[in-house]
């Protein structure tokens, strides 16, 4: 018999549910973000289909290592893609059903690509940023001036935004770490405009019973009224007012990534550009820019988050000097 795709539907379809529901309350408990809760609950929905739906509790290291032999070989997914499926998949069975699992070096193991980042221009930058208006722009301006990844900048509170001191605050970024970045001068107004917008609109909100946003952690059970208070409101909260689907209360969630990667592939499209470039280009774009500007790479590692020195080294090879400022013979001249 055919092993089915991974998602597709098997003959037992109550047991899955049960256990994805119980997969999110652990995932909660333990403050994972929403991203985090759909990529690992999706990725232990394509490892139970995959298995026609088996008993977790009868599976193990070999079921494991089957799967995700099957996406490097079969499905041919990327090295990143397949260690978040290991994750998931550990997660599940170390922290959902307390099982201890061991000895997957028989996985076959997706091959790491080592690509260059794509990188524009200061050029190519301001003409991108030129084609697109209102918030997008404001939001891709700031990914660029700041080095944000795009849902940091999407998840951003009132309260992270420091105009007195000229600072930046991230919290939660990438490996769950708090880091502080820069804080652009030139967009200063424009977001300072931008905020007295939102507050009006978040008082507006209160007058008609919503103005409630979702609070990290357990806060809302520390402070009962925070949820509703000015500092916690997102810098850029979506256009709609919606329910919480766990609280019930309404508000705005946060403007979704996907309008900004819109409005930029709209931009990017209109100038010509051959480049394909997203809003994550321009978090590239400013490391370059400022290795190019003489910062030395620590500096540059503690703004853009990066864990491990050799991550931000990269842009040294986007430059291709590798820190010796290699010069061409032809532009050499006699």
């Amino acid at each position: 018999m055919s092993e089915p795709e991974p998602g597709s539907q098997g003959p037992q379809k109550a047991r899955p549910p049960k256990l994805l529901d119980h997969a999110r309350a652990v995932l909660r408990a333990r403050h994972y973000s929403r991203a985090t809760e759909k990529s690992y609950t999706g990725w232990i929905r394509r490892f139970l289909a995959y298995h026609h739906f088996r008993r977790p509790e009868e599976m193990g290291t070999t079921e494991i290592s089957e799967f995700l032999s099957f996406l490097a070989t079969e499905r041919e997914v990327s090295a990143s893609t397949q260690n978040q499926a290991l994750a998931a998949l550990l997660f599940l069975f170390r922290d959902v059903l307390e099982l201890e699992i061991a000895g997957l070096d028989d996985v076959v193991r997706a091959k790491r690509s080592l690509h260059l980042p794509l990188v524009l221009t200061r050029e190519e930058v301001n003409t991108v940023l030129a084609r697109m208006e209102g918030v997008p722009r404001l939001m891709a301006t700031l990914l660029y001036a700041s080095g944000l990844r795009i849902t940091e900048c999407a998840r951003l509170r009132v309260k992270d935004v420091d105009f007195g001191r000229g600072e930046i605050l991230v919290r939660n970024g990438k490996g769950a770490k708090d880091r502080v970045t820069v804080f652009p001068r030139g967009l200063r107004d424009k977001l300072e405009e931008h905020v007295e917008r939102i507050r009006a609109q978040h008082q507006a909100d209160l007058e008609n019973g919503a103005g409630s946003v979702s609070l990290p952690d357990a806060l809302s059970e520390k402070y009962p009224n925070a949820h509703r208070e000015w500092p916690w409101q997102w810098v850029f909260p979506a256009r709609s007012i919606k329910r919480e689907p766990r609280t019930g209360r309404w508000g705005r969630y946060h403007l979704h990534p996907s309008v900004v990667q819109r409005e930029m592939a709209f931009a990017v499209r209109a100038t010509g550009l051959s480049k394909p470039a997203t809003p994550h280009t321009l978090r590239h774009s400013f490391a370059t820019h400022l290795l190019e500007n003489g910062y030395d790479i620590r500096t540059i590692q503690e703004l853009m988050g990066h864990r491990d020195v050799a991550t931000t080294m990269i842009y040294t090879h986007v430059l291709n000097r590798g820190g010796r400022g290699v010069r061409s013979p032809f532009d050499v001249k006699s």
